[in-house]
């Protein structure tokens, strides 16, 4: 039985992008034994998933906490890892190649120049992240990665007593880029035409969020705000009896178009879509050099168009 570590970290539409990937690997390893290397935020997500018989943890340690460094290169040479296919392609895994490949043959799949499977990373190349991994996995010698398959991800969505018809919006984004988030006003404004159309609009985010999402339930009467209170599984759920979703470059827009919701998802000209947009059956963007500007009938006429999209 071989051993094989998988390495992701990154944010959480980083997770959902490399889902087809994960499930790749696991097919082609089915009889050895697989291992993530990932965050504790997602280790739950990765450990249900069923494309691992195993999840450690790296909660990134600062390049200063040396001993914690060595403690975390000691796991892993006591795996006795046969091949590492590094999804996270960056400085941090390519410590861990020095320390894991130290003194013994290791084979890697990544971007580090002199690793047994090599693949150039071009900082010019604008293709699609899932593009960039399915190539990666094929020079590592499996040349068709499956595609996303979230059947896995579910959750109880009862208790939250929705109405039949509600859309999703989502607001927020990571706290440090506030210029990838469209302004209150604006989400506002499109809650109230969903409003008009009998279309109840419900908010999810999280509490770094909160003023964000106070302000557009505060200026559209009938909102109903789940922020703060749905897993990763009843996000999916939710999603799924969705008439849609809107909202900002941010994870939970991954997770709601890789399970089939018709998804409207804002760009600025913070994020280049071509490389992260997500991906799903029904995806629309709006592009716009700055989303502060964002006016409220644009976002309804692209809201319509996506409705209309069938």
């Amino acid at each position: 039985m071989r051993q094989i570590l998988v390495i992701r970290y990154g944010g959480f539409g980083d997770m959902i992008l490399s889902m087809g990937a994960f499930r790749t690997i696991r097919a082609h390893y089915a009889a050895d034994h697989v291992t993530a290397l990932t965050t504790s935020r997602f280790a739950g997500l990765l450990e249900h998933s069923g494309y691992f018989d195993e999840v450690l943890l790296d909660d990134r340690l600062k390049p200063w906490q040396v001993g914690g460094w060595l403690a975390l290169a000691r796991r892993l040479r006591s795996k006795h890892v046969d091949r590492v296919y590094d999804l996270q392609r960056n400085e941090r895994t390519a410590i861990l190649y020095r320390a894991m490949g130290f003194g013994r043959r290791l084979e890697w799949s990544g971007v580090i120049p002199g690793c047994s499977h090599y693949v150039r990373d071009d900082p010019d190349d604008r293709r699609h992240i899932a593009e960039r991994l399915a190539e990666q996995l094929a020079i590592a010698g499996i040349p068709e990665t499956k595609p996303t398959d979230l059947t896995w991800l579910s959750g109880d969505i009862g208790h939250f007593d929705l109405p039949p018809a509600y859309a999703l919006i989502v607001p927020g984004g990571a706290p440090h880029r506030p210029e990838k988030r469209a302004p209150a006003e604006t989400f506002a404004g499109l809650g109230r035409h969903l409003v008009g159309q009998g279309i109840a609009p419900v908010l999810l985010g999280t509490g770094s969020e909160r003023d964000q999402i106070d302000a557009i339930a505060g200026a559209c009467p009938g909102m109903i705000d789940l922020s703060d209170r749905t897993s990763f599984g009843e996000i999916a759920e939710l999603a799924r009896h969705a008439t849609g979703a809107i909202g900002n470059d941010t994870g939970a827009m991954h997770l709601t178009a890789a399970v089939g919701c018709p998804s409207l998802v804002l760009f600025s000209a913070a994020s280049d879509p071509s490389r992260v947009h997500p991906l799903g059956r029904r995806v629309h963007l709006v592009e716009t050099d700055t989303l502060r500007t964002l006016s409220i009938p644009a976002l309804i006429g692209a809201w319509e168009e996506l409705r209309a999209d069938r």
